[in-house]
């Protein structure tokens, strides 16, 4: 006789191999987030200029609000800081399950924008590059589109035939060999990310990640052609409906099993860092002058835009 664990296992292996009809195994609105993710007080592996809060002070700060079906999520927008205190007070929660194969679906009503800001949701696994990592939704300083990353350890490209609407900027996924860069498709919707995503009332991400490959979608929140199960956030979803994705990442020359492992799920906010505070990137925005640290440092009111509106995120496997 199967267990009901054996149950799950071989439907979602199915899911696996099917790439295509997915089963909702989690979900999480409002409150919900508070229980199934942990806001993680360390360091910033990416040496921005943050200080993440632990979720009491998260709380208790108003730096995470949950609420019915909204989740905010943001920054400290008042306080001046001392430049050799901690960073502006901001979150990092990453979810307590991870996931291997599996589809996520983000509803986001409002993502964080300004100069500075580096937000992003994504998943990565403990054993880091060794597990891999996928970035669904990413950018800095609130201007441009989105960008989907894999970061992977040597021998994963992604070149050769790929269906989808973004464009390339990088085939080779190994971060020794790209300076962490890895490998990106940029979205060519201007909606996708900071300001124009905000004023346009958000919009859905999806990902796939399956052993074909990995996939990004991206529709924009009045847009004509979501899919009735994303819309939903229904507890099947059919991806093989979904039409031609933002990202293609296919297995042909990178194989899933040796370079993807379990995956915690991440969303975040940090500022300037090894991204967003590059003296090239970051002045090349409209009305992001000066230094990205002395800005941070100096200038709280401008972050009164940096926060996440998170309406629902939903998991199949």
């Amino acid at each position: 006789m199967f267990s009901t664990g054996a149950l799950l296992s071989l439907t979602c292996l199915v899911c696996s191999v099917l790439g295509t009809t997915w089963k909702q195994s989690d979900s999480y609105v409002g409150t919900q987030f508070l229980s199934g993710f942990d806001h993680m007080a360390i360091a910033d592996p990416t040496h921005g200029r943050v200080n993440y809060l632990d979720q009491a002070t998260a709380v208790q700060k108003n730096i995470t609000y949950a609420h019915g079906n909204t989740l905010i999520l943001r920054a400290d927008h008042t306080t001046k800081l001392s430049a050799s205190g901690p960073g502006r007070d901001s979150f990092r929660l990453m979810s307590k399950k991870t996931y291997t194969n599996h589809v996520t679906v983000w509803n986001v009503r409002h993502m964080p924008r300004g100069c500075g800001t580096w937000p992003a949701l994504w998943e990565f696994g403990a054993n880091w590059p060794a597990q891999g990592e996928v970035d669904i939704m990413e950018g800095v300083n609130g201007h441009g589109s989105n960008q989907a990353t894999l970061h992977t350890t040597a021998g994963c490209t992604v070149g050769g035939s790929r269906s989808m609407t973004g464009t390339s900027l990088g085939t080779n996924c190994d971060v020794a060999a790209t300076g962490n860069a890895g490998c990106s498709v940029f979205d060519t919707s201007s909606k996708s990310f900071g300001i124009n995503f905000n004023s346009n009332g958000g919009g859905f991400f999806a990902m796939e990640r399956s052993s074909s490959g990995v996939k990004v979608w991206f529709w924009p929140r009045h847009a004509s052609n979501i899919p009735s199960d994303v819309l939903n956030g229904a507890t099947s979803v059919n991806t093989a409906n979904w039409g031609t994705p933002m990202a293609d990442f296919p297995s042909t020359s990178c194989d899933m099993a040796s370079h993807f492992g379990p995956h915690n799920i991440v969303i975040n906010l940090t500022f300037c860092g090894d991204w967003a505070g590059q003296a090239a990137i970051y002045n090349s925005q409209d009305g992001c002058s000066g230094s990205c640290v002395d800005n941070v440092n100096n200038n709280p009111g401008s972050f009164d835009w940096a926060y996440f509106d998170v309406a629902w995120l939903k998991i199949y496997q």
